[in-house]
């Protein structure tokens, strides 16, 4: 296994965290949530890409794909199949199929706002790899070699399930003997706030933010973003 998560960047750590009861929830600080209804959220702090990332192909890309590349990265050292172990992957058998509900959603944001700004000559060239849902997959897969099955699926909440799912099927058909599986998100800007927010889905618990997840409470006003 390997993540990148609100509650460290490692295995153990996030699983610790999770059997101790925390929540991972915490005030925003990335960007200004002053004209926000919902101030809370699920924000990555700490994230470094650890050298896991070329320094060229991490120039342009998004949060999402970033996360997606180490993430994928780090399950392969779990299974002992780190960067001195990779020469026993059979990489015609191998596969990736990590999936994204709203993938580069930072790199569609800023080009919309070049575009109304300055036209379409100030948008950036990565605009358009860039913010598509399977990228991250697709760069994990062309960064290791890996020429099996590679494409992604975006199902809103159930993704990470779905690719899990497709990625099992795949090995039980015989199309590959190893595929990395999972999802992966980076929302956590004004835009995807925003938009959650203009259907009121969020919690307003600004001030609570620790409890503020209660689904089953019949005082519950709303999910948490990050």
């Amino acid at each position: 296994m390997g993540l990148v998560s609100v509650f460290g960047n490692d295995v153990d750590t996030y699983y610790d965290r999770l059997l101790a009861g925390e929540s991972g929830i915490s005030l925003i600080d990335r960007f200004d949530t002053s004209n926000l209804p919902t101030r809370i959220g699920g924000q990555i702090r700490g994230f470094q890409t650890h050298d896991l990332i070329d320094g060229k192909v991490d120039l342009g890309l998004d949060d999402c794909q970033r996360y997606c590349i180490v993430a994928g990265k780090k399950a392969l050292e779990d299974a002992a199949l780190g960067v001195n172990e990779r020469s026993k992957i059979d990489k015609e058998r191998a596969g990736v199929l990590i999936g994204s509900g709203m993938g580069g959603v930072r790199v569609f944001s800023d080009a919309v706002e070049s575009l109304i700004e300055g036209g379409y000559e100030k948008i950036s060239p990565s605009f358009t790899p860039y913010y598509i849902t399977n990228m991250g997959s697709a760069l994990l897969a062309i960064d290791l070699g890996c020429m099996g099955p590679s494409y992604s699926i975006s199902a809103a909440c159930a993704t990470s399930n779905f690719c899990i799912y497709a990625a099992a099927n795949h090995i039980r058909e015989g199309d590959a003997d190893l595929m990395i599986a999972g999802g992966v998100e980076a929302s956590c800007i004004p835009v995807g706030f925003g938009g959650f927010a203009a259907c009121n889905a969020l919690s307003k618990r600004n001030n609570d933010p620790q409890t503020a997840s209660r689904p089953w409470d019949k005082d519950r006003d709303g999910n948490r973003h990050g």
